[in-house]
């Protein structure tokens, strides 16, 4: 798993690419829950996700969360194939 982040005026861009699962996303909570708050805006990138479990959904809805008490707008800008079965196994609609 790599992650990728930029912050250019009011917006905070992170890209995830490789596994979000129970063995990444302790490395990942580190890396980008300090990054919330960093700037008004974050976007996610989702697309490279290689792999999802429910811990890497349980990281996704915590951040969601941080990211609405810090009065960050949060956005996803890309999803991969397999966020997305994801989402619909869960009946989740990604925002």
């Amino acid at each position: 798993m790599t992650i990728a982040t930029e912050t250019s005026d009011d917006t905070a861009r992170v890209r995830i690419d490789g596994e979000l699962t129970i063995y990444t996303v302790a490395e990942l909570a580190g890396a980008l829950l300090p990054q919330i708050g960093a700037a008004p805006r974050l976007e996610l990138d989702l697309s490279q996700i290689t792999e999802l479990d429910g811990a890497g959904l349980q990281l996704l809805a915590v951040i969601r969360r941080e990211a609405s008490i810090a009065g960050v707008a949060l956005s996803v800008t890309g999803q991969s194939p397999v966020l997305i079965q994801a989402l619909q196994l869960c009946r989740i609609e990604a925002s």
